[in-house]
């Protein structure tokens, strides 16, 4: 089996997570500013826990070739995503030291400690299945939203966001890291008992996706 056999076995999930409410207003510049600061916010301890989970990775594995997978990541989650964040939030009066503060919200306390469980409990395999929808989901909303002749750049308060996801940079470490996740896969049959276990876990997490846009967008209301 392929990502996209996992992907394609919950469509419906996948669907609403991409092409979540959040995701459109971001994408139009109409998104309501709380919701994005929550998001961001939010995002910065999500990320954290993100880290962790790909520190646990190197743990996992079994092999230095699995290890140093890993890093990469690791190492843009520290370096590159999380500063991002830092500096959105800067722009609008929050400082690192604040948002370290921040109380984690239950979608991201679930969402976050579902997946370092499911690496826990389960193989390198468990674990990156659980990582998956967010890696791969977020550079495929970053391509759509760059894609799509409705998106609105100028004077787009998020034209930053989108600009890194749809981004070379980003773009070809996801592509990298599916890739990496195909050769996990690989000897794995979709209609197997292990397949079907590896679906559950996909989909739980794209579920978890829908649901932190959604506290997102619950912030204003």
């Amino acid at each position: 089996m392929q990502y996209q056999d996992l992907i394609d076995a919950c469509q419906t999930e996948w669907q609403a997570y991409t092409k979540h409410d959040f995701v459109t207003q971001l994408a139009s510049g109409n998104l309501p500013k709380d919701s994005f600061l929550h998001y961001l916010k939010q995002d910065f301890l999500f990320l954290k826990q993100y880290a962790r989970a790909y520190a646990l990775a190197v743990y996992k594995a079994n092999s230095l070739a699995d290890m140093r997978q890993a890093l990469p990541t690791l190492n843009a989650l520290l370096n590159s995503e999380i500063s991002h964040h830092v500096s959105f939030c800067q722009d609008w009066g929050l400082s690192e030291a604040q948002m370290e503060q921040e109380r984690e919200d239950f979608g991201t306390l679930a969402y976050t400690r579902y997946v370092l469980d499911a690496g826990m409990s389960g193989n390198l395999v468990d674990l990156y299945a659980a990582l998956a929808p967010c890696s791969i989901g977020y550079a495929v909303i970053g391509e759509q939203i760059s894609l799509d002749a409705n998106t609105q750049w100028e004077n787009n308060p998020y034209r930053s966001w989108i600009e890194l996801y749809a981004g070379d940079d980003y773009q070809g470490h996801a592509k990298q890291g599916a890739l990496y996740f195909n050769t996990l896969l690989a000897n794995i049959d979709i209609k197997s008992e292990r397949g079907q276990q590896l679906i559950e876990v996909f989909c739980t997490a794209t579920r978890m996706e829908i649901a932190f846009w959604q506290q997102g967008l619950n912030a204003t209301n």
